[in-house]
């Protein structure tokens, strides 16, 4: 098995380059939608953010208000990182399940936003940062999702540089390109995590 972190700045297409991965084979266990699963109603993840931010954070069906909430972290690194403190623990442990089902020779590819900033790297035997300008990535925010440009840098803002999340690439994908050149470059690089992966079961045999 061969374990991945995929990581990248909000509006710089990781999800897109997750998606092509797993076209091409790749076991995908992302980190964003098992925090969404770990605070659904009536799970002890809600039950814990309503008890550290109150009930103003709730939708009226009794799921968890997102865009409430992220009015209210990003804004406040220490409310960010009491949410992570709830949040992170859960989706480590969910993570480790999903991993443990995978075959032995499958690549294993985590997306997960945060890398770079909670220094997750050492958990993975390569990590992959997709990289886009931050003008790529605050058109994207505005254009594509519909932020506010004053929210879009906020969001930025509250993540890690992009000089940090180059610091512990070893693939970069640049995703300032168009679609094609994107989709020739998740194939190279897939053809080497196969690769790697088979070394790796080698070398265990």
């Amino acid at each position: 098995m061969l374990k991945v972190g995929l990581t990248g700045g909000i509006g710089a297409g990781k999800s897109e380059v997750s998606r092509l991965l797993v076209e091409h084979g790749a076991v995908l266990i992302d980190a964003d939608r098992i925090a969404r699963e770990v605070v659904a109603p009536g799970t002890p993840g809600l039950a814990a953010v309503v008890a550290a931010f109150g009930e103003d954070v709730l939708a009226e069906d009794g799921g968890l208000d997102r865009p409430k909430l992220g009015s209210i972290v990003f804004a406040d690194p220490d409310r960010l990182a009491a949410l992570n403190s709830i949040v992170h623990p859960l989706v480590g442990a969910r993570s480790r399940e999903l991993e443990s089902a995978a075959a032995e020779d499958a690549v294993v590819v985590h997306d997960v936003p945060l890398l770079a900033e909670n220094a997750l790297a050492p958990l993975y035997d390569l990590v992959i940062v997709v990289d886009a300008s931050p003008e790529t990535q605050l058109d994207r925010l505005v254009g594509l999702r519909g932020m506010t440009e004053q929210d879009a840098r906020a969001r930025m803002a509250a993540q890690a540089t992009r000089e940090k999340r180059l610091e512990i690439a070893d693939v970069v994908i640049d995703n300032d390109v168009p679609l094609e050149e994107l989709r020739r470059r998740v194939q190279e690089v897939w053809g080497d995590l196969v690769r790697r992966a088979r070394a790796s079961r080698t070398s265990q045999e």
